[in-house]
């Protein structure tokens, strides 16, 4: 391996991100230069399938157009220096990147080294660049694999949908699985049937001399104001103010306790109202509770979702900021916790002693474990990588505080507690169980009821843990109880939960779907596509997912196959760790995909064609109303179009929405305005439509907006898609240049470019050939243009 020494000219390393150069320049002497790659610089193109199926899918990748100044800078520094170090991530995607930028700069292979570290420390960017080593071309072909087979159900499904559902639409290979997960749920929801059932809970107390009940009934009362009552940790505290404590109804005679009606409920209840309560049994035993692992990526987007309510993407975002460095005063730009992207809960032996240590002193002896704690891998793993732990266990989040926004704090705080608790003492509690008799009118009636004590705090010390369990006071075999509380209480079964964010996440690791790397983009994706909806924070199917999850499960089994997707998951992996032949892959998947697809599109009937029954009459003429799937989602049209063109929209369960009567009159013709609901929410239309079609769209609190003043034009050619013109459009921010072809082309660019575009149009050097020629021509208005936005966005085949 070839060793760090002292060059003839500077070596090149290259990261992705400038706050990566940054850190990581600190600790590289003056015979490196480091630069940034800003991400991916070269790619499959936007346009077309860009992969030669019939020989070896082999793709064809370009320089992306808004790295090309980049690319340029990069060789012209590669070109002046002697070695070129690629540092970029250490997983798939960082292989993929650092293998592009090898392939387009050109430097040669025995002048080019890898490196990869799991944390930007002074100590592991030495160790890796002492021990530089090469391109891990498995991984480059898995990533490749992986592109490749997601291009083509993109690109080859995408269509489709345009075709026989709406445009704009889109498929991917994990991106539909993952809806058809949320869409099954909502099915079963749709699906379920609540049963009544009936539980006979009691609140007794040891204490025969006070009668606590009507404290009891005045502490629980619910706050006329807050509509609140008190916590279920407050209510256990009282409770053992007053030794007293919850006990459940379990059996009664010889069989096990079940009411599903009131009136069964009712009758075990009347016999239990003057029975005698006393101590039949006591059990307590020591019971331990270990610390959880270490964060993995998944584990990390779970807790950030429920316990800070960040999205997976929030979460993903904080967490790079704080693996590439945040500036910590004096000690300049610190990279503070390790890779995010792992599915790893191994740690080094290093980091375990230095936590040991830190607890130690921290702490006291107490709170370590004889023998540091391990946690066993789940399957397929990583074992190469580390754990999400901070880079230095000494550096507290009190002591980062300062430096850091508040959601790196927060999250750096979830990070450093639960790495320091994973190497603590378990927390051990004690137990008890009570038996309970009550010698009812009608049989012996047995009751149950379970404390905890926590004897010694362990890693709760550094994690707390959730306040839910109840103390029991001290009793004795055949003592005497007295009821606080007795009363019988409906219950109904629920149906499964929708699922979250945190949810969803473990849902897909658990079923072997996507990756960690993915979750994050996979979860944005299906909501940009309005193929779900967050509804406090619960996902929702729309009906545009429902339609393209049954047409997809229809014409392509496999694909929408769980089982499948897991096999194709673990295909990919294998190209990396057992070298795998990534062709092959492919065209195991190919071949029954392109049939599926050439059915699909012979037969795949549009959306718009179908209808469902439904259980409405039509208002007009009395037949049957069925389901259409429409722009706006589905609505209910009666069975008798075109004859009886009578229609109207539904609600998420399918009922009819009729229009609301508002206090609002028509602006043009002064007729009253009705409340609607179309695909963006709900809006303002005049009662008399059709004979008048004018609309208002709603504010956050509910009142018509004003009209937005048309675009105006300016006559200048859009550059990027030759046809289009720029039109002066309004924003929050100010009046900014937009192709007039939105949203077919996205190109925008900021106002201070429209006069000299003007005069470059007149003369005959607008639009541009090339994007060489552009970044020229806007390059001399920089100064007086900081508002430039990317010009087209590129178009997401698909997102794993």
């Amino acid at each position: 391996m070839a060793k760090r020494e002292k060059a003839t000219g500077k070596s090149l390393v290259i990261v992705e991100s400038p706050a990566k150069a940054k850190t990581i320049n600190r600790y590289l002497g003056p015979g490196y230069e480091v630069h940034a790659s800003m991400g991916h610089v070269r790619d499959l193109p936007s346009k077309g399938l860009s992969v030669d199926i019939e020989h070896g899918f082999e793709p064809t990748y370009e320089v992306s157009p808004g790295r090309r100044r980049t690319v340029t800078s990069l060789k012209a520094a590669a070109k002046k220096s002697d070695k070129l170090f690629l540092a970029t991530d250490l997983d798939r995607e960082g292989e993929a990147i650092a293998w592009h930028l090898s392939e387009v700069l050109g430097v040669p292979d025995d002048k080019t080294y890898r490196v990869v570290f799991n944390e930007i420390t002074k100590s592991a960017i030495a160790r890796a660049f002492d021990s530089p080593g090469k391109l891990d071309m498995d991984k480059v072909m898995a990533q490749q694999a992986r592109r490749i087979l997601d291009r083509i159900v993109g690109y080859q499904i995408s269509p489709l949908l345009w075709r026989k559902v709406a445009k704009g639409l889109s498929a991917g290979r994990v991106q539909s699985v993952a809806v058809k997960m949320i869409v099954e749920r909502e099915q079963e929801i749709r699906e379920f049937k609540e049963e009544e059932y009936w539980l006979i809970p009691t609140v007794l107390s040891t204490d025969l001399q006070i009668d606590l009940r009507g404290d009891w009934e005045r502490f629980t009362a619910v706050d006329p104001d807050t509509q609140k009552g008190p916590t279920v940790a407050q209510q256990n505290e009282w409770l053992a103010a007053h030794r007293a404590f919850r006990a459940e109804l379990y059996q009664v005679g010889d069989a096990r306790f079940e009411a599903h009606t009131k009136d069964k409920a009712d009758t075990i209840l009347a016999g239990l109202k003057d029975a005698a309560f006393k101590v039949a049994d006591i059990k307590t035993r020591r019971s331990e509770t270990r610390p959880a692992p270490p964060f993995i990526t998944s584990t990390l987007q779970q807790a950030a979702a429920n316990q800070l309510g960040f999205s997976t993407d929030r979460t993903m975002r904080i967490a790079q900021q704080l693996y590439e460095g945040v500036e910590l005063g004096s000690m300049g730009m610190v990279g503070l916790i390790t890779y995010m992207r792992t599915d790893s809960t191994h740690l080094s032996p290093q980091a375990i002693q230095e936590s040991r240590e830190f607890i130690a002193g921290s702490y006291g002896r107490e709170y370590l474990p004889q023998t540091a704690n391990a946690y066993v891998p789940k399957k397929g793993a990583q074992e190469a990588h580390e754990a999400i732990r901070p880079t230095d266990v000494k550096v507290t989040p009190d002591d980062a505080a300062r430096y850091l926004t508040d959601e790196q704090h927060r999250l750096y705080d979830l990070v450093w507690r639960r790495y320091v608790a994973c190497q603590m003492a378990a927390a051990q509690y004690d137990v008890t169980n009570l038996e309970i008799t009550a010698e009812s009118k009608a049989a012996l009636c047995r009751y149950r009821a379970t404390g905890r004590i926590l004897v010694f705090d362990g890693f709760t010390r550094v994690l707390p843990a959730r306040a839910g369990d109840q103390e029991l006071p001290k009793t004795a075999i055949g003592d005497k109880l007295s009821v606080v509380e007795i009363k019988a209480e409906m219950h109904k079964t629920k149906p499964p939960a929708r699922y979250t964010e945190a949810s969803l996440v473990k849902a897909l690791e658990r079923e072997g779907i996507g990756r960690p790397s993915t979750y994050a983009s996979i979860i944005t994706t299906v909501q940009d596509r309005g193929y779900v909806e967050q509804i406090d924070r619960k996902f929702h199917a729309t009906d545009t997912g429902e339609v393209v999850t049954r047409k997809l499960n229809e014409y392509f089994p496999r694909i929408m196959d769980l089982a499948f997707t897991r096999h194709m998951e673990e295909e990919l992996d294998k190209i990396e760790e057992q070298h795998l032949d990534w062709v092959s892959v492919l065209e195991e998947f190919y071949g029954p995909f392109k049939e599926n697809l050439d059915k699909a599109m012979e037969l795949m009937k549009h959306a718009k064609a179908e209808t469902m029954p439904s259980d409405y009459k039509c208002e007009k003429c009395g037949r049957q109303m069925v389901y259409r799937f429409g722009r706006s989602g589905r609505f209910l049209s009666c069975s008798g179009y075109p004859e009886c063109t009578f229609a109207i929209p539904c609600d998420k369960n399918g009922k009819p929405q009729k229009d609301e009567p508002s206090e609002f009159k028509c602006p043009e013709c002064g007729k009253p305005m009705v409340y609607k609901t179309g695909r963006f929410g709900r809006f303002l239309g005049c009662s008399d439509y059709p004979n008048c079609k004018t609309v208002q769209r709603l504010d956050k609190e509910g009142r018509p907006m004003a009209k937005k003043p048309p675009a105006e034009p300016t006559g200048i050619k859009c550059h990027r898609c030759k046809t289009g013109e720029f039109v002066i459009r309004q924003s929050r921010r100010g009046p900014f240049l937009g192709c007039n072809k939105f949203p077919r082309c996205r190109t925008l660019l900021g106002i201070a470019h429209l006069e000299h575009l003007k005069e470059l149009q007149a003369a005959g050097q607008w639009p541009p050939k090339s994007d060489e020629e552009l970044a020229a021509i806007l390059g001399k208005d920089k100064k007086t243009d900081k508002s430039e936005k990317p010009g087209r966005r590129k178009k997401s085949d698909s997102v794993r």
